[in-house]
């Protein structure tokens, strides 16, 4: 399986600074999403180091690996990566006054092979598209979520709700914090794409699916994602980041031996 990645961001309409970081390693098949919050300016801050930390750590340990590593020391890295960087966040917050309460949801994926290694926390998403159905494959980690979980709230309610943004789990609030980790199996043509809450609020499910079925480049598919959140609103900074699955040939996989690759 190859795989090919594009981000985008966008401040939005109404706010004048982007508290949303992306970074991905295309060679390590590494992708990480960040929507940070606290005071002026402290949401970059967090995003920021959360993204750069962990795709560096992460980034360096994959490629130490050389794709060798089985899933259980994947998503042990993938623990030890967003510890450290929790850590990181959580000291920052803590010695410099203006950083005071900062802090940043998570959604990271480690693509190897035909699987996919997926962590997150808070209300950052990742869905996925196969053969035209999208599926939401994370669960917020949000009191909304808690609600509809206990019956409180159908999702049509929830939609509406004027709590959307209330996370219960977040990277850098506290010394520690726990990674939801899901182990997935990807198929040829699968599309993932993980967001930022600035696109799941502001654009339905169905529109993402849509846009994502598109016969288009990537590039101009996720562009097409953040002009809906605009449309829709633009309340919020948007951040989309697809990783598009192809399996790999039988020539193509003994032209890449031949060639050393």
């Amino acid at each position: 399986m190859i795989y090919k990645f594009c981000a985008e961001t966008d401040t939005g309409l109404a706010r004048t600074n982007n508290e949303d970081s992306v970074a991905f390693d295309e060679s390590a098949g590494l992708a990480v999403l960040a929507d940070g919050m606290g005071g002026y300016n402290a949401g970059e801050v967090a995003s920021g180091m959360a993204t750069a930390l962990i795709k560096a750590e992460m980034g360096r340990w994959l490629a130490e690996t050389g794709g060798r590593a089985g899933p259980r020391d994947i998503r042990r890295a993938m623990e030890i990566c967003v510890d450290n960087a929790n850590r990181s966040i959580f000291s920052a917050a803590n010695t410099n006054a203006q950083y005071t309460g900062m802090g940043t949801t998570l959604v990271m994926g480690v693509f190897q092979g035909s699987r996919l290694l997926l962590g997150h926390i808070g209300d950052s998403r990742c869905y996925r598209l196969r053969r035209g159905l999208l599926v939401q494959v994370t669960r917020d980690h949000s009191l909304l979520q808690e609600q509809i979980d206990a019956g409180l709230l159908t999702p049509q309610q929830a939609a509406t709700s004027m709590n959307k943004n209330l996370v219960t789990r977040a990277l850098g609030v506290d010394n520690a914090v726990m990674l939801e980790l899901n182990d997935c199996q990807v198929e040829d043509g699968d599309l993932y794409l993980m967001c930022s809450d600035g696109l799941s609020d502001m654009v339905s499910d169905a529109k993402i699916a849509e846009i994502l079925e598109q016969r288009t480049p990537l590039a101009q598919r996720a562009q097409s994602l953040i002009h809906a959140a605009n449309e829709g609103g633009g309340r919020d900074n948007t951040t989309v980041l697809l990783v598009q699955a192809e399996a790999v040939s039988e020539r193509r996989r003994l032209i890449a031996r031949l060639l050393g690759k």
